[in-house]
């Protein structure tokens, strides 16, 4: 038995079309996308005030935060008066600056409260945080 050779000649260019792997990009695109989490940093929301001139604060201090509800949060914690006075006469000596971060709805009274407890404690160089206004 003899074969035949079968021979075609192609002509032309051969191309392979690239829209399948476009719709496969897309939907793995989408399915990352849909199935990723969005972690949620949790904090404490407080909008500061606005000031035209500030100047930025080059170290580290203790951050006493205060809620638009006049909570006072001392590293990330809801304390008192008193706890917050106990806390800082325990830093006596070691930390020389506060670093207050009231949002613009509390009350002047509670701020106030605050910075005379640091007084108190022997803080000297007691500081507001304010976000600076676009001009």
């Amino acid at each position: 038995m003899k074969f035949r050779k079968l021979i075609k000649v192609e002509s032309g260019l051969k191309q392979s079309d690239i829209a399948p792997l476009i719709d496969v990009v897309f939907l793995l695109l989408i399915f990352f996308m849909l199935t990723s989490n969005f972690m949620v940093q949790p904090g404490i929301r407080i909008k500061l005030p606005k000031t035209v001139v500030s100047q930025a604060l080059k170290t580290e201090r203790l951050a006493i935060i205060v809620s638009s509800e006049d909570l006072v949060y001392l590293n990330g914690k809801i304390v008192n008066d008193k706890e917050l006075e106990k806390v800082l006469s325990s830093y006596r000596g070691r930390i020389k600056a506060v670093f207050i971060k009231a949002d613009h709805s509390a009350t002047m009274g509670r701020i106030v409260r605050i910075w005379d407890i640091c007084k108190k404690c022997g803080i000297n160089q007691i500081n507001i945080a304010t976000s600076r206004v676009e001009k």
